[in-house]
């Protein structure tokens, strides 16, 4: 369920941030000058893209990302001409662009900044409704076209929808809206998402994005369209074919507990979803967890446990694609409230949120429909 952990937080809007962009040198400049770049192209052979011909303007573009509470990374885009800035979430898990529009008024829309129309020379109306449904709540509004910038990225007639109304929840966000970053199928009707205009438009070194989600609040979060950036993690990524061409879905083979299996037996889909802030399984497999942990429900209908056991408590072993991977119990439990990071999915397969990717520098790879995982710095 998306940002579950938003319900009850206050407005926040006057606590935005502002992070700068920064245009980067190409990947392959900065492993030149590492003198890695051998040993990068030798070990990486999946990586290169096959579906075009970049433009020699075409660069690995860093779009950093504010860290919010560990719930929420979202960052700065612009659209329109001239620009409107707007805060949003980077969410591997939908494939829409959304903000809020000037025609707005829910109380959620307050809040938040709001794209005006007649402000853009560029912006291109459409008669189109459309409808969005989101784990935490929906919204409605109509789809036009204009210019986007993400980051050093400029991306023009990218389709985006404004919102008229939007649920309650909404209010409590610290972003405007969402950008979805997950397969064409999931787009409303038939538009093309924001990653596939950078690639078809000729933006983009390689069709890959990658992500770095920074743990505990810190600073340096970041979403990295068209390249991959070996500073951000250690060893070598590892690549886990994409079982379905929606969300980004991967089959994981079991879930392990000191050694016993506690969910996933005999293999379960996943879906790798930067858009959720925690985990997400089935009923009775987060039950099992919960069980193993030492876990109780209190008055709040949250799973708890004792905060003297948290360093205490085993790693949660998600075996994917031939390899372990581990999740320790700083990962899974909120050292604040000893409380675990674990939802029922509602999608009818586990999700692989925040909590896993903080651990694991992440990369999907649209050219080859791998997503690769490393040891995150």
């Amino acid at each position: 369920m998306k940002l579950l952990l938003f319900l009850g937080l206050v407005a926040l809007s006057e606590c935005l941030i502002r992070i700068p962009l920064k245009k980067a040198k190409t990947l392959r400049e900065k492993l030149r000058e590492e003198g890695t770049l051998k040993e990068f192209l030798e070990t990486h052979e999946t990586y290169p893209g096959a579906n075009g011909i970049p433009t020699q303007d075409a660069v690995v573009t860093y779009q950093p990302m504010t860290n919010y509470l560990d719930l929420a990374y979202y960052g700065t885009i612009s659209i329109g001409n001239p620009p409107q800035d707007f805060n949003v979430l980077f969410d591997s898990g939908s494939s829409n662009l959304w903000v809020p529009s000037v025609y707005c008024n829910s109380s959620s829309c307050a809040n938040h900044k709001k794209f005006n129309p007649s402000s853009s020379t560029t912006f291109k109306p459409t008669n189109e409704s459309i409808s969005l449904t989101y784990g935490t709540g929906d919204l409605t509004g109509i789809l036009g076209y204009d210019t986007l910038q993400v980051g050093s990225l400029v991306v023009t007639d990218q389709a985006f929808s404004l919102s008229y109304t939007e649920a309650d929840f909404f209010v409590d966000w610290p972003f405007d809206g969402f950008l979805g970053l997950g397969y064409p199928r999931l787009a409303i009707d038939g538009t093309i998402p924001v990653f596939d205009n950078m690639w078809l438009q000729n933006l983009l070194p390689q069709d890959v994005y990658s992500v770095y989600l920074s743990p505990h609040g810190e600073s340096g979060s970041v979403v990295i369209f068209g390249g991959i950036d070996p500073s951000y993690y250690y060893g070598y990524l590892h690549w886990v074919p994409v079982s379905e061409e929606a969300y980004w879905q991967i089959t994981m083979a079991g879930i392990t507990i000191n050694g016993n299996v506690v969910a996933c037996d005999g293999g379960c889909q996943a879906m790798v979803d930067t858009g959720t802030s925690m985990l997400g399984g089935s009923v009775l497999g987060i039950l099992n967890i919960h069980n193993a942990i030492g876990a109780t429900q209190n008055s709040n209908g949250e799973y708890v446990v004792d905060c003297d056991s948290i360093f205490y408590l085993p790693d949660i072993i998600f075996y994917i694609h031939g390899r372990a991977y581990n999740v320790p119990p700083r990962a899974y439990i909120n050292l604040k409230y000893c409380t675990t990071n674990f939802i029922v999915s509602p999608f009818g397969r586990w999700i692989l949120g925040d909590v896993f990717i903080r651990g694991y520098y992440t990369v999907f790879d649209r050219a080859n429909n791998y997503v690769g995982f490393a040891t995150s710095i």
